[in-house]
């Protein structure tokens, strides 16, 4: 999902894909906009990122605000929560939401398929990228 926003971003400006385990304070203050892509796991953000949100949070905190944010959720059932989650902390650190969260569910519901590698399905991908295009086409105006 991540990858799929950041290529069709890429067209228009310039991009920086990271996981949550190597993004540091220094990423997001050298961004001018974000994209947060995360699973939701028993409906809560999942641990690498809530892992790379404590790291960074306070760090950056009065740095960054009014810059663009959008989120993606991959999630079993509705993924409301981990959306909710992100959306907070991008309130704390005064982001601007610039388009709404986009939620991918995959419907994996019994513990084989939750533990199972998941597969997004070419429409939803169509979405992440239609989300990382619309990111950067705004950025690239001066809309966000």
């Amino acid at each position: 999902m991540a990858k799929a926003a950041e290529e069709a971003a890429r067209n228009d400006i310039a991009t920086l894909l990271k996981t949550a385990a190597d993004a540091e304070p220094e990423d997001l203050l050298g961004a001018d906009g974000y994209i947060f892509c995360a699973p939701e796991n028993l409906a809560a953000i999942a641990g690498a990122m809530k892992d790379f949100y404590d790291r960074c949070y306070y760090p950056v905190l009065g740095q960054i605000e009014g810059r663009p944010y959008a989120q993606m959720v991959s999630a079993g059932s509705d993924g409301e929560n981990a959306a909710r989650q992100t959306a907070r902390i991008a309130q704390g650190w005064r982001l601007k939401m610039a388009q709404p969260a986009l939620i991918i569910c995959t419907h994996a519901q019994l513990p084989e398929e939750i533990i199972a590698m998941k597969t997004v399905f070419e429409d939803d991908l169509n979405r992440c990228r239609e989300l990382g295009a619309a990111m950067a086409a705004g950025m690239s105006m001066g809309i966000y």
